[in-house]
């Protein structure tokens, strides 16, 4: 039987008369690298919110790392590291402080703290910047600190909103080498970006549209169902069609 990390049936979310997440249904397997796409207003962020138990449904069931998110959103945050453009590093303290922060507000113990930072440290290479304020330092190891501030708890799941927004190419590269060594790993990672040659590198990806998944599937299954030689190209059409249908010239 598959193991899914998440799975949703019908999730809605409804905004007084707006729906902005209609009937979305979706199993995202355990260790697979998922991308989440479509123009702004799609019901990206707000079915992220959701599947990380910040914003309850209006209808529909959704159940990431076998918890319903209904039921105990509390334990889901547990289990899920999170990680945006604008991730929350303190820029007065240091690399070393802020992951032993995040380590404390995740519940890790004195213990074992001192250990897991070094684990994580060894892994994103950030030997040399722990001590360095992170307010001095360059995009790139920002972007590396939040993710190992998101690491520090272990997660089974990791949710990367816009990650890589702003960050040199170098940088994006080495990033998207390390998911998919936290994917080999087992770590599911489900991503959004507007960089549709980051989106090729995912096994899977869904397209919205105004709330809608109009189309599921590998980078080119999805690129073929929207009418695009590939993704940038579906991409571009998909928001000419939401241009049109919201009546903008």
């Amino acid at each position: 039987m598959t193991d899914f990390a998440v799975e949703t049936r019908g999730l809605t979310r409804r905004f007084g008369p707006l729906t902005a997440v209609r009937e979305l249904t979706l199993q995202i397997a355990t260790g697979e690298v998922f991308g989440l796409l479509g123009p702004n207003g799609s019901g990206k962020t707000t079915t992220i919110r959701m599947l990380c138990g910040l914003l309850d449904p209006s209808a529909g069931t959704a159940r990431v790392a076998g918890i319903e998110v209904t039921e105990a959103p509390d334990r889901i945050k547990e289990r899920i590291g999170y990680m945006s453009q604008r991730f929350g590093l303190y820029e007065d303290l240091t690399v070393a402080e802020n992951m032993d922060f995040y380590g404390g507000i995740y519940g890790l113990p004195d213990a074992g703290r001192s250990g897991r930072i070094a684990e994580v440290v060894a892994f994103l290479g950030l030997e040399r910047r722990l001590t360095q304020l992170a307010g001095t330092l360059s995009g790139g190891w920002k972007q590396r600190l939040a993710l190992a501030c998101a690491l520090m708890h272990r997660p089974a799941l990791l949710f990367l909103d816009e990650p890589t927004a702003g960050v040199d190419p170098a940088a994006r590269r080495n990033f998207w080498r390390t998911i998919h060594t936290l994917a080999r790993e087992g770590t599911t990672v489900i991503v959004t970006t507007h960089y549709m040659d980051e989106a090729a590198q995912c096994g899977r990806v869904a397209m919205m549209s105004q709330g809608h998944l109009i189309a599921l599937g590998t980078p080119a299954e999805v690129a073929a169902q929207v009418g695009g030689q590939n993704l940038e190209d579906a991409f571009v059409i998909l928001q000419e069609r939401d241009e049109l249908e919201q009546g903008q010239p």
